[in-house]
């Protein structure tokens, strides 16, 4: 069996820029990756199936409805004979956190069964697989730093982070994507009266890209807050912690993060806020 890492997913910043009359919203986030992950595996056979076990395994919900499945149904709709099998899945990354933890295990999937048919990333076809199956996997297929814009399938050049450590912490809650959209309460065709952000300061290394964070941040933190009130506890207490460089919630929430500019210091506040809360998920990781 092969396995591949299946990085979580931070949105650094998440500008919401309107709502289509299809309903999807447009976003522009920046978009970096952990080092934190869940693993797949995958073996060539006769029939699909899935297997999930690990530390969050009962939050995946049900087996034939996992991104991974539709994923590979997708894949295998666009290429006749695709040869499938059978995946294998831990799931150590919390479910609906904003961490892309489903994204990345259908990205996962699609890469496990690329190179078993020898076929490119850039083929065109993993990539509408990759649309079909959710709006973050085409970001999370090569997990690598970069702006990702309309509902998330249009993806800038990769960007060369400076060298960066994350503390992540969720509160244990759940922010399901449906209900803070929901809470946002934009109506079809209607757009969000955000600034516009520039990103161009990101080009002048590691102050450019403090700037650009520092005048950035999350419309959907306010709505995220609505429906996961312990949100705001978090963030609050992350703005406490010496030596960050910028705080924030990643995606739609729960997951707020911390940024530092050395392992150690993210380590030492890891540990610190593990256990004033130990109620909380607290991980330290190198981002990327």
């Amino acid at each position: 069996m092969r396995w591949l890492r299946a990085p979580a997913k931070i949105n650094l910043t998440l500008r919401v820029i309107g709502r289509r009359v299809d309903g999807y919203h447009e976003l522009e986030s920046l978009v970096a990756f952990a080092g934190l992950c869940d693993w797949l595996g995958f073996e060539p056979g006769a029939e699909l199936a899935l297997g999930v076990l690990g530390p969050r395994a009962l939050e995946t919900g049900p087996i034939d409805d996992n991104l991974v499945l539709r994923a590979a149904r997708a894949l295998a709709g666009l290429i006749p004979g695709l040869r499938l099998g059978r995946f294998r899945l831990v799931k150590r990354l919390p479910a609906a956190a904003g961490l892309g933890g489903g994204s990345a295990d259908a990205a996962t999937a699609l890469r496990l069964l690329a190179g078993e048919a020898r076929l490119s990333l850039d083929d065109p076809r993993v990539s509408a697989a990759a649309r079909a199956t959710g709006a973050d996997v085409l970001a999370c297929l090569c997990p690598q730093a970069r702006m990702m814009t309309g509902v998330g399938d249009q993806l800038g050049p990769a960007i060369a982070l400076p060298k960066m450590f994350a503390l992540l912490v969720n509160p244990r809650v759940e922010a399901p994507t449906p209900k803070v959209f929901a809470a946002l309460g934009l109506a079809p065709g209607a757009k969000l009266e955000s600034p516009a952000r520039s990103s161009d300061s990101m080009e002048h290394g590691a102050a450019g890209l403090l700037d650009f964070l520092s005048s950035s941040g999350n419309d959907l933190e306010a709505a995220a807050v609505r429906v996961a009130p312990s949100i705001a506890l978090v963030r609050e207490r992350l703005s406490r912690i010496p030596g960050t460089v910028a705080t924030g919630m990643s995606g739609s929430g729960a997951t707020c993060f911390a940024l530092f500019g050395d392992r150690r210091s993210a380590t030492l506040a890891r540990r610190v806020i593990a256990a004033e809360n130990p109620a909380w998920w607290v991980e330290a990781t190198a981002i990327r």
